[in-house]
């Protein structure tokens, strides 16, 4: 079927005699002489308007098509009389699809919430909100993918399965195929947290390389900000320090502010109007120049003497920073993205490199506002007689990580690496308050459905 992309015909130079568009009835408006289609095929967030006039044999086959209705409309494109659009399809030819029963289609023009949203995710989609949401998470993820390859990192694919906790947490979700008997892999197996150790070990060989993809924490928090699967953004590369992954994780958020501010204006304008007022200037404000840098002691400094500090969690040193915390520091204290490094050792993983202080480690946050931790990373420790102790010390067993100790015993070399939550970035770029609501069909507590 040859047709036309409705985003295309809408920046089209010259009127043509025979267009074809396929999509969804939004509305109908019929009138004394003419019907008005307004059709979306999810290509941009505007539609364009169908004239069907009513001595046309379009008429009948359009018969009672309403809101939601699946048609194909051939016609010619013309320039429109009507404010607010520069073309329209004056409708020569109709096919009906496919019926929506208007007393059972749940997706009115009257504004739904959220959370009513959420339960129908199979059809939101279709709505201007949600279209302009996945539209705007389909750019976000060309912009990481061409950000990581004009800089010679090779996209790999690390396992979804795994015998090891990257973490430490023991918040894995379990898997098993039998119950009673020996299962498949004959050892437990949980789906993974993180591809951060397996992507060490093949930049240990290809030097630069990054993952994009699912990962999954057995984490019983129900909050707008936690969901059980979600997506992760993790680059290794060898021969680098901390310093190297700060630049590259305030290179890549930049990149990707500045991909949709470029190319998702529409969409982005319609957050800005309906969800979070002032979203276009502050994504403008983030990139306007360098991020601010400081270590945890002065965050923490910065926080015990700040005057409105009024938090729920008091600040304590050597304390893991709230989310409350950082968004004071990314959104009062420094009024834009902000770089937290060299943090106590205490409350970091095993895996993070320690500092000639014996007392802090080489890992890094980035905090952004609206949503805090954005980025979190650090440079690994590539020395075995450092970390053999560092995973005993943290109550794990060096056996389940013998492989990634043979990184260490042969040719081992300085490397880093962060994770970016992608969820996180999207809820940045559309100024969602619910991680819910970037995600097609949202993974949470008591929630698998679709």
């Amino acid at each position: 079927m040859q047709r036309t992309l409705i985003v295309d015909a809408l920046a089209a130079n010259k009127p043509c005699g025979n267009i074809v568009l396929c999509g969804w009835v939004r509305t109908r408006r019929d009138l004394a002489d003419c019907s008005f289609i307004e059709l979306n095929d999810g290509s941009c967030l505007a539609g364009m308007q169908c004239v069907v006039d009513h001595d046309s044999a379009a008429l009948a086959a359009l018969g009672l098509a309403n809101t939601g209705a699946a048609l194909r409309v051939r016609g010619a494109l013309v320039p429109s009389p009507g404010k607010g659009q520069r073309w329209e399809v004056q409708a020569g030819e109709i096919t009906v699809f496919g019926l929506a029963d208007p007393q059972a289609y749940p997706l009115q023009k009257k504004r739904h919430s959220d959370e009513f949203l959420r339960s129908i995710a199979h059809l939101r989609s279709r709505t201007n909100k949600y279209g302009a949401a996945f539209r705007l998470r389909s750019e976000a993820a060309h912009a990481v993918h061409e950000f990581f390859r004009e800089r010679r990192f090779a996209l790999v694919h690390t396992p979804v399965l795994t015998g090891a906790d990257c973490e430490g947490a023991g918040e894995m979700f379990r898997v098993t195929t039998i119950g009673g008997r020996e299962d498949f892999f004959h050892r437990p197996c949980h789906l993974t947290v993180s591809g951060q150790l397996e992507a060490e070990a093949l930049a240990m060989g290809l030097g630069r390389v990054y993952t994009f993809g699912p990962t999954f924490r057995a984490e019983n928090s129900n909050t707008p900000r936690h969901a059980a699967e979600v997506w992760m953004i993790e680059p290794e590369m060898a021969f680098s320090d901390l310093r190297d992954i700060m630049e590259l994780g305030e290179a890549l958020v930049c990149r990707v502010i500045d991909h949709v501010l470029t190319h998702c204006e529409a969409d982005l304008r319609l957050f800005d109007s309906f969800v979070d007022k002032g979203l276009l200037k502050r994504l403008a404000g983030m990139i306007a120049g360098p991020f601010a840098r400081v270590s945890y002691a002065e965050a923490v400094h910065i926080l015990e003497n700040c005057d409105d500090g009024d938090f729920v969690y008091p600040v304590v040193f050597g304390m893991n920073l709230q989310t409350e915390h950082e968004r004071y520091l990314a959104e009062e204290s420094f009024r834009r993205p902000v770089i937290i490094h060299d943090y106590p050792k205490e409350i970091k993983a095993f895996y993070m490199r320690a500092n000639d202080d014996n007392k802090t480690v080489a890992a890094m946050d980035i905090l952004a506002p609206h949503v805090g931790e954005l980025v979190g990373g650090s440079q690994r420790e590539e020395r075995l007689d450092r970390l053999v102790p560092r995973i005993g010390e943290l109550g794990q067993n060096s056996d389940d990580y013998w492989w990634y100790l043979d990184l260490r015993r042969f040719g081992s070399a300085p490397h880093a690496g962060f994770g970016m939550g992608f969820e996180r970035l999207l809820m940045l770029l559309m100024g969602m308050g619910n991680i819910r609501d970037v995600l097609p069909f949202p993974r949470t507590p008591g929630s698998l459905e679709f």
